[in-house]
Formats: C-alpha cells, structure tokens, sequence
C-alpha cells in the first residue's frame, strides 16, 4: 500500500455548535456517550492501516491535545503516530491559521517531512465510515491529480453543499458552492452510481492529494484561505480532479440540530451508522470504568453508557453518557446527556469546597423533552425543560435554544423547579 499521511483539520470557532464548542474546539465534542469527534476519522485511518496522522488545531484545543494524547500511542514497531499540530508563530509566518487550506499551507513541511506517497485531508467533525484504501486505489487508477470524496444528493440537499458536476470518467468538470435552485439543472453528474433521485453529487469536505500537486496549489495561491471555496473550483480545469463517489453512512455534525438528529440516530434499532454490526472499531480513550447502574427504570431506543447510575428514570429516545446520574421520577425524551468528568465527590467536584452547589446530575421528579445537557451539568429536583412556546433561538448564560433544541451548558446549574 501506497505510504499515505492523513492531515486531519481541526476546525474554526465551531460558532454553529456554540455552547458545545464554548470551552472545546469542534472535533472534542463528544458523541454517541463515550466518543469524540475526532475519534470517526481516527479510527478510520487506523482501520485501514494508515498510522500517520496529523491534526491541526487552533481554538479552544487543551481538551483536544489531552484526548488526543492519551487516547493514540503506537508501539515501537508501527512507527505510527498521532500528533497536534497546533498554530504556531515562527520568523516566517507571524499569523494564525485563516482557513483551511492556509492551515495545511502552513504545516507543509510537517507533512512533506513525512515523504507520502499520498496526502488525505479530513474533516475532523463528521460521521461517517469510509474504506481509504479505496479511495487511494481510485485515485491512482484514474491517474488523478486530486480526488474528492462525493455523496449523491437529492435537489432538495444540494443548495446547501458544495455540488460538482462530474463525467461518466469520474473527472470533475465544474465545482458550485451551495448552488440556488435555478443552477441546479445544469450539474446534473453522469458518473455511474448517480440516480433519478439523486442525481448531484455534493462534497464530503475530504480530499486526496499527490504531494506534488498538494503544494503546488496552496503555494502558488498564498492568498487563498479555503479548500471547498476556494483551492477545489480553482483547480478544476488545471489539473485531473476526480471524483470518489460515497453511498454510505455521512452526517456534518456542523450544526446543533446535525449533532442532535446523529446522536438520537445511534439508539435506534436499526441506525444509519450501526455501531452494533459492523466489525469497524470505533477508538477512543480506554477507561477503567464500572457498567452502567439501572434500577426499575423504562427505556426505549436509549444507550445508557459505563459509569451511569440511574433509578427510577423514564427513557426514551436518549443517549446517557459517562458517569450520568439520573434519579427517581424524571422522564426524558429524546434527550442526549452528555455525563460528566467526575463522579460526585470526587476530588474534581466542586461541591467539596463550595457546599451550596446542587448534586451533580439530574435531581428527582424532572421533566426534560427535546434537549442537550453537556458535561457536569446540575439540574435541581422539579425542573421543567420542555421548550412548550416552541422559541427556535435563544441565548443565556444558562441556557441556549438552537433550532428549537434546548442546551444546557458545559458545568451549568439550574435551581429545583426552573422551567424552560
């Protein structure tokens, strides 16, 4: 197999995910109970024996860094590794990263250190499994400068992706950025695997590079800041870009509502992203941690993560992460608790100093409907989250509504009886 290095993008302010991305950058967010982001293209590269990695970061990155750190050591033997490369000042370049491709600009000769044979750049904030050691056999048997990683999409998913028409030979002749309605008509993709109802073929946001040709373009465009907006439709026409069409599972977790709607997927019986068939690990940190707890409790299409401990709880449509702590006569729907980092009285828990906080978790009699509760959350006993007026935006230090989903904030604290 071809010698490739994957340079995984870290992301910008993650702004859409505000107030999951208030304290970590977007790829630490975690998922589906005990992962991060940043575990999907991880362990992609893993399971297709690619050891190489970089991950370029800039905001907001410590708990990145950490997880990062202690979750991927190579042995000896691989000579694999898995290392930040967070933006840096040098006599050179005096400015932070501006974008994308300005972020891998920057890190060239990190990556060119590396002698690939092969450049895969990745997103670090999406869902998806993908074979990369196919997409390197496409790339090579088209004899492609560039390659990018495209999903047929229908109409109504199109103007909000970056959409490229492509030929019956899988080359790209045309690239549009979140294209109206009237542009449709005319990119319209013949490529083989394309259908009547999904005849568009939008980007994935990854791409495949011959070295050479990664270089080339960044470093003759210093200007240019943007790999979807910018390096790919400028490419198109002066070298062979090629498409590598996708039909599986893909969600941008870009958006509150993405994150939700993909998290609520994986605790159905038969999810998109099945995590419970395919022999296609998912990796994250290794934790010394105990079963979940259940006592006398409904659940329905819930995961109920290592370390819970519930009682007396109504679940469903839910996802319960590590460490959560739900008591007795609290119903939740359709609810993604994230857990916490501690349990309560650990030496992290500042209620052993500050003794008027509330218990750590969620108290008795709850009732929480359509929300997202982030890390060491604590929500007193009698609360009402239920959003009944239907508001779509709303910002507080509390509390967030995004896209109708209620957030509560990483370390908040709502006093018993409060109502959303």
């Amino acid at each position: 197999m071809k010698r490739i290095i994957a340079v995984i993008l870290g992301g910008g302010r993650g702004t859409r995910l505000f107030p999951l991305t208030r304290d970590r950058s977007k790829p630490a967010v975690p998922i589906g109970g005990k992962y991060r982001l940043i575990d999907i293209p991880i362990s992609n590269c893993i399971n297709d024996q690619i050891r190489h990695m970089l991950v370029l970061t800039q905001y907001n990155s410590e708990s990145l860094n950490r997880h990062v750190a202690l979750t991927y050591r190579f042995d000896r033997f691989t000579h694999g590794f898995v290392s930040i490369l967070a933006a840096e000042q040098t006599s050179e370049n005096r400015e932070w990263f501006q974008g994308t491709a300005d972020a891998v600009r920057q890190s060239l000769k990190y990556i060119n250190s590396q002698h690939p044979d092969l450049v895969l750049i990745l997103s670090g904030d999406q869902l998806y499994r993908m074979d990369f050691r196919e997409f390197a056999r496409c790339h090579e048997n088209c004899n492609a400068d560039i390659s990018i990683a495209t999903k047929p999409v229908t109409a109504s998913e199109a103007p909000s992706m970056g959409i490229m028409k492509v030929t019956g030979d899988s080359f790209i002749t045309e690239f549009r950025e979140k294209p109206s309605e009237d542009e449709l008509e005319d990119l319209v993709s013949t490529q083989e695997g394309t259908t009547a109802s999904r005849p568009y073929l939008g980007s994935m946001g990854i791409y495949m590079f011959s070295p050479g040709v990664l270089g080339e373009v960044l470093e003759k465009e210093p200007d240019v800041i943007d790999f979807g907006k910018e390096i790919i439709p400028h490419s198109i026409g002066s070298y062979r870009v090629a498409s590598h069409m996708f039909n599986g599972y893909w969600s941008d977790i870009g958006t509150i509502s993405s994150f939700f709607r993909a998290n609520l997927d994986m605790a159905r019986p038969d999810p998109d992203f099945d995590m419970y068939k395919s022999f296609s690990p998912l990796y994250t940190r290794a934790r010394a941690l105990p079963g979940a707890r259940i006592d006398n409790c409904s659940l329905n299409n819930t995961i109920i993560c290592d370390a819970s401990d519930v009682s007396g709880v109504s679940f469903s449509d839910c996802i319960v992460g590590l460490r959560g702590k739900v008591r007795s006569g609290t119903v939740m729907e359709r609810c993604v608790f994230i857990g916490s980092d501690y349990w309560e009285g650990h030496y992290l828990d500042p209620r052993n100093i500050r003794r008027e906080m509330l218990p750590l978790g969620i108290g008795e009699n709850c009732v929480i409907k359509n929300a997202i509760i982030d890390k060491n959350a604590r929500i007193g006993d009698g609360c009402r989250l239920e959003n009944k007026e239907g508001v779509q935006e709303y910002t507080s230090e509390l509390f967030c509504i995004r896209d109708g989903i209620i957030v509560i904030p990483k370390n908040a604290m709502l006093e018993p009886g409060f109502v959303i």
